[in-house]
C-alpha cells in the first residue's frame, strides 16, 4: 500500500492533448511579446557604418584617387560665375534619418581609413583629375559648344583600367563584348496560299473514317462508320463503287503501288485484302484481339503493318496471310502506323503517349519516344526528308530519323485532339482536331500560316464537326478530310492569293519548349 500522507489525497493529472498544449504555448508567447509586437529590432550603429562603408567602397573606391577638375578662369573659357553663398539655415530637428547620418559620418571618415586601396597608398589614379563629359556642357559644366576635347576624345579612346581586389588594376571590358546579341537563327518561313475548301461530298451514312488514294491519283477510297468503302472520282468527287464487308465501322484503308490490291481494317477485328480487278475480298488476316485502328504498307517488301485496341502492332505476310511479328510494347491502342524502306522500318505512336522505332529483322524496339505527354494519335512522313511529325493533344513535335531525334515543337498550339496529319512535298503540314480546328503549317519554320475550323453540314450537330482523317493526293496540290457530320471536303489553295494579300504571320520564338 503507499504511504498514508497527511489526510490529503493526491490528485491525478489529466494528461492534456497536443492541440491544447500547442495553444496553450502560443499564449504564453503571445503574453511575452505582445509589449513589443509592432516595434523594430534596434539599429546596430557600427554593424550599419560598417555595411555602409563597404557598399561606398565598393562603389566609389576606384574615384577615390581623382580630383575633381576646376574650372578654367577668366571670360576665354566661359566660365560660369561662382554661385552666391547659400545664407546659413537653423538646422531643423530629426532633418535626416539615422542611415543619412551614419552615410555622412563613413563619408567624413574616409574609404581610405577602412579599405586602403591603391589610389590611397600613392599608386593607381592618385593625382588623376576626373573629367565629367556632357552634350551640353564641357568638362565639370563648362560649355564646349558641343566639342567634345581632346581629354575626353583620350578617355573615351583609351583603355580603361579598373581596380581589383588584389590592389592592382585589370582592363574594364564591357559585357556587351562578352555576350554579343546575334539575330535569331530561327529559318524564316515561306509563302504559301492559303487553302479553302472546293468540294463537299455526302454519300456516307456515318463518320467518315479513313481514306487512301491510288497511285495513279484518279479515284480515292473512304472507310466510314456505315461499315461500307466507298470509291470516288478524284476529277469529279462522283461515286464510282460501294464495297461492303466489314461489320464495324471502316477505321483504316491502304492500296498497294506494285500490286491491285487494297486492305482494309475495322472495329470488327477484321483486316482484309480486296482484288480491285475482281471487287471482292481474297483474303482475310486473322490475331488482333479487338479492334483494329491503324494500317500501313511498306513500300518495298509485301508486309503488312496493323495496329489496335490490343497495343501489339502486328506485321503480316500479304501473300501467305502469316503472321510474322506481334510487336509488343505498348501499354495502350496503337493508333498510328508508319512506314519507311530504311530502318526504322516500323514507327508506331499509340495512346500511351510513347512512339516507337522498331527493328523489322528482329521484331525488336530500337527506341522509345517519350516526349508527347498526351496520347498518340497521328504520324506524318514527309515524303521528301528524313523527317516525320506526331500529333497529340499536348503539341505536335517534330523528329529526325534514323535516331528519332526531337527537333522542335510547333510555334503554335492547335489546343485540340489530333486525329490526322498529312504533309506535301511543297512543305505544307495539315493538322485536323476533334473540334474541327484545321491548321496549315510551314513544314521547315513550324510556322502556322493559316488557321481555321471546319463547317459542319446543314441537320449536323455543331459537335459533328470532328476530323478523323485526311490526306493530300498524289500531285500534293488538293487535299481531301474526311469528317464526323458524314461528308468529305476537298480543300485546294487560293490561286488569287498573293503575298502581298496574305502577309507572313511571323515571330520567332524566344524560349522554344523543347519537350
Amino acid at each position: 500500500m503507499p504511504p498514508a500522507g497527511d489526510g490529503e489525497e493526491d490528485v491525478p493529472i489529466q494528461p492534456k492533448s497536443i492541440k491544447a498544449l500547442t495553444s496553450l504555448m502560443l499564449k504564453r508567447t503571445y503574453d511575452m511579446f505582445v509589449g513589443n509586437h509592432s516595434q523594430k529590432l534596434p539599429l546596430d550603429e557600427q554593424a550599419q557604418r560598417a555595411k555602409i562603408a563597404s557598399k561606398m567602397h565598393d562603389e566609389y573606391s576606384s574615384l577615390e584617387g581623382y580630383v575633381p577638375r576646376q574650372p578654367p578662369g577668366g571670360g576665354a573659357g566661359g566660365a560660369r560665375p561662382a554661385a552666391a553663398p547659400m545664407p546659413p539655415q537653423e538646422p531643423t530637428l530629426n532633418s535626416k534619418s539615422a542611415s543619412a547620418k551614419l552615410i555622412d559620418s563613413v563619408a567624413a571618415t574616409g574609404l581610405s581609413k577602412q579599405y586602403p586601396t591603391a589610389a590611397s597608398q600613392g599608386g593607381g589614379t592618385a593625382g588623376k583629375q576626373l573629367i565629367l563629359h556632357s552634350s551640353a556642357g564641357g568638362s565639370s559644366g563648362a560649355p564646349i559648344s558641343g566639342r567634345v576635347t581632346a581629354a575626353g576624345k583620350a578617355a573615351l579612346t583609351g583603355t580603361i583600367m579598373i581596380p581589383t581586389a588584389a590592389g592592382g588594376e585589370k582592363e574594364y571590358t564591357p559585357s556587351a563584348s562578352l555576350a554579343k546579341r546575334i539575330p535569331s537563327k530561327w529559318p524564316r518561313p515561306a509563302w504559301h496560299a492559303p487553302w479553302r475548301t472546293y468540294r463537299v461530298i455526302s454519300g456516307h451514312l456515318g463518320w467518315v473514317r479513313s481514306i487512301a488514294f491510288d497511285p495513279g491519283n484518279e479515284w480515292f477510297v473512304t472507310g466510314s462508320g456505315d461499315r461500307t468503302i466507298k470509291v470516288w472520282d478524284v476529277a469529279s468527287g462522283q461515286l464510282r463503287l460501294t464495297l461492303t464487308g466489314h461489320i464495324e465501322q471502316v477505321t483504316g484503308l491502304a492500296i498497294s503501288e506494285r500490286s491491285p490490291y487494297m486492305f482494309s481494317c475495322g472495329l470488327d477485328k477484321m483486316v482484309k485484302c480486296w482484288d480491285l480487278e475482281q471487287n471482292k475480298v481474297i483474303r482475310n488476316y486473322h490475331g488482333h484481339l479487338s479492334g483494329v485502328y491503324s494500317i500501313a504498307l511498306h513500300p518495298t517488301l509485301d508486309v503488312l503493318a496493323t495496329g489496335g485496341r490490343d497495343a501489339t502492332c502486328r506485321i503480316w505476310d500479304i501473300r501467305t496471310k502469316v503472321q510474322v511479328f506481334a510487336l509488343g510494347g505498348h501499354d495502350d491502342t496503337v493508333s498510328a502506323i508508319l512506314t519507311q524502306g530504311t530502318d526504322p522500318q516500323i514507327i508506331t505512336g499509340s495512346h500511351d503517349k510513347t512512339i516507337k522505332l522498331w527493328d523489322l529483322r528482329m521484331g525488336k524496339t530500337l527506341s522509345t519516344l517519350t516526349y508527347h505527354k498526351k496520347s498518340v494519335r497521328a504520324l506524318a512522313m514527309h515524303p521528301t526528308e528524313h523527317t516525320f511529325a506526331s500529333g497529340a493533344a499536348d503539341n505536335i513535335k517534330k523528329f529526325r530519323l534514323p535516331e528519332g531525334e526531337f527537333l522542335h515543337n510547333m510555334l503554335q498550339q492547335q489546343r485540340a485532339i489530333i486525329n490526322a496529319m498529312a504533309i506535301n512535298e511543297d512543305g505544307v503540314m495539315a493538322t485536323g482536331g476533334d473540334n474541327g480546328s484545321m491548321y496549315f503549317w510551314d513544314w521547315r519554320s513550324g510556322n502556322s500560316f493559316q488557321q481555321g475550323e471546319t463547317i459542319a453540314q446543314p441537320g449536323s450537330l455543331d459537335s459533328e464537326s470532328g476530323i478523323y482523317a485526311m490526306s493530300f493526293d498524289r500531285s500534293g496540290t488538293r487535299l481531301v478530310t474526311c469528317e464526323a457530320d458524314k461528308s468529305i471536303k476537298m480543300w485546294k489553295e487560293d490561286e488569287h492569293a498573293t503575298p502581298e494579300s496574305h502577309p507572313i504571320d511571323f515571330r520567332p520564338p524566344k524560349d522554344i519548349r523543347r519537350w
